[in-house]
């Protein structure tokens, strides 16, 4: 298999998953951002072009309104934006929706896309399902996400729960779902990863 082409996608890491209404339950917040920079330092001395996202609501919206404090990325983040490759907002889940982020890709021979950020619950599952029909490749790093407690109408569930389970959904069809640690290795290896799929997770279901 050749070596993949990759290109880091920081998604959302912004201060409304820290100090606003969508504050991240699981994994713990200031560890899944600590995995985020490391993955973006990784990416940096690999060569590996990084991109940072950023949700925008219209403004007065409860979260993500341009004008509020919680819409800035995470400190994080921005001390090393200077360093990212491309930046841009987005309206939707999708990082592809209206944003001009697949010509960019393509016009770099870019083949996979590394996923980190918030939520898992929305932006990453969403991000990853929408690379599927573009051809793209994907790795979401499991350590470097991160969801929500979920109460509605539907249900009840908390954060590990959502998070833990997604992870599984991804890996059985949508993505290569791996630890910072082991992409890390990848990265360093010129390795790909592969994820699982759904015909043979289904099978293991049935007889678990």
């Amino acid at each position: 298999m050749n070596s993949p082409r990759r290109a880091l996608i920081i998604v959302d890491v912004q201060q409304e998953y820290f100090d606003g209404a969508l504050q991240i339950q699981y994994p713990e917040r200031e560890q899944s951002v600590a995995a985020i920079t490391r993955a973006m330092d990784t990416a940096q001395q690999a060569g590996i072009p990084v991109v940072v996202v950023q949700h925008r609501a219209p403004e007065g919206f409860p979260v993500f309104a341009p004008e509020s404090s919680t819409f800035a990325l995470h400190p994080q983040i921005l001390q090393r934006l200077g360093t990212a490759e491309h930046d841009f907002t987005k309206t939707f889940a999708s990082i592809f929706a209206d944003t001009g982020l697949e010509a960019w890709l393509r016009e770099r021979g870019i083949d996979t896309l590394t996923l980190v950020g918030y939520m898992t619950n929305n932006c990453v599952i969403g991000s990853a399902a929408a690379a599927e029909p573009l051809g793209f490749n994907v790795e979401v790093l499991s350590d470097a996400t991160g969801a929500i407690d979920i109460v509605n109408a539907a249900g009840a569930i908390p954060a590990r729960q959502v998070h833990e389970t997604l992870m599984a959904v991804l890996n059985s069809n949508w993505a290569a779902v791996v630890s910072s640690s082991e992409w890390a290795t990848a990265v360093e290896t010129g390795n790909a990863l592969a994820g699982d799929n759904l015909v043979e997770s289904a099978a293991r279901g049935r007889t678990a």
